[in-house]
């Protein structure tokens, strides 16, 4: 089985190729970067193909290996949702890409989405709800998630749409909030400025999502949207403090210091009903040394 994987080396991509290569699967790599590519630890174990969704090559599907599979993480523009680099470039460009590899023969498709495609709804958000994004990024994603749905269906392509929740880890944007906290413990500064906290939020390690995605990707029967996400409600705070007891950090936290978010819900998280099945379906096919995820 060869596994495409593009924005491999991105923040997700990264751990993506990771952990297949730790199950023994065939990868072909795929990144705007090459010189990023070579400072991978993996680079030496997968077949690397430079890739730029603005501008792919001519028969995409047979340039990039003609794979079995792709994961498709590629996305550029973040982490600044509001801006309308999404809609205007990332999605056409996304959406005559992905056109392009299924017209050229592909038969599985994961393509990651986001949770703002819920847009500000609260509580437990759960695959089969109207989707309502409120800002660019959400609504680009929502947009060609919507299309690949109308695109695949009635044939014998298998589409899965991973929603994304919150993540955090290693190669996370130096802007967000536990990386700005691993700095100020690695820096052994006494106070981190943050906002008030009581914000409810699901997060995951960027190691578990990895595993998550790949679960999913490995698997047939559990197709269409799938949160990706722990199915946890708590407060940024008690995150932020979990994160610091861990480490066995002393800093004072300055609540308050910046406004909350107005491009989110004030308390969301997501529900695993379906990931469970997938993960399960995962390791009925015989993918048992994921687990636990």
């Amino acid at each position: 089985m060869k596994i495409l994987v593009t924005g491999a080396t991105g923040f997700i991509g990264n751990h993506v190729v990771s952990t297949l290569l730790d199950q023994g699967i065939s990868v072909i790599a795929a990144s705007r970067s090459t010189e990023k590519a070579e400072a991978m630890p993996w680079f030496s174990k997968i077949d690397f193909k430079t890739l730029d969704t603005a501008a792919p090559p001519a028969n995409p599907y047979t340039s990039l290996g003609s794979p079995d599979r792709m994961i498709h993480l590629a996305w550029s523009g973040l982490p600044n949702f509001k801006s309308d680099h999404h809609m205007k470039e990332n999605l056409p460009n996304d959406r005559a890409f992905l056109s392009a590899m299924l017209e050229g023969g592909l038969k599985h498709l994961l393509v990651t989405g986001t949770c703002f495609e819920y847009g500000m709804m609260e509580g437990e958000l759960s695959e089969d709800m109207e989707t309502k994004p409120d800002n660019p990024y959400g609504l680009a994603k929502d947009t060609l998630r919507r299309e690949l749905q109308a695109r695949t269906m009635g044939t014998d392509v298998i589409f899965q749409w991973a929603r994304l929740f919150y993540m955090f880890g290693p190669g996370q944007s130096k802007t967000s909030l536990f990386s700005l906290l691993q700095k100020a413990i690695d820096n052994k500064d006494t106070i981190f400025d943050m906002s008030g906290g009581e914000q409810v939020r699901d997060f995951l390690p960027i190691e578990t999502i990895a595993k998550k995605l790949v679960h999913i990707a490995l698997q047939d029967d559990v197709t269409g949207i799938i949160n990706i996400c722990s199915g946890r409600s708590a407060t940024v705070r008690e995150l932020v403090e979990e994160y610091l007891a861990r480490r066995d950090a002393k800093i004072e936290l300055n609540l308050g210091h910046y406004p909350y978010p107005d491009y989110e819900p004030f308390r969301f998280w997501g529900s695993t009903t379906r990931l469970n099945l997938a993960l399960n379906a995962s390791s009925i096919a015989g993918h048992h040394s994921l687990r636990p995820v």
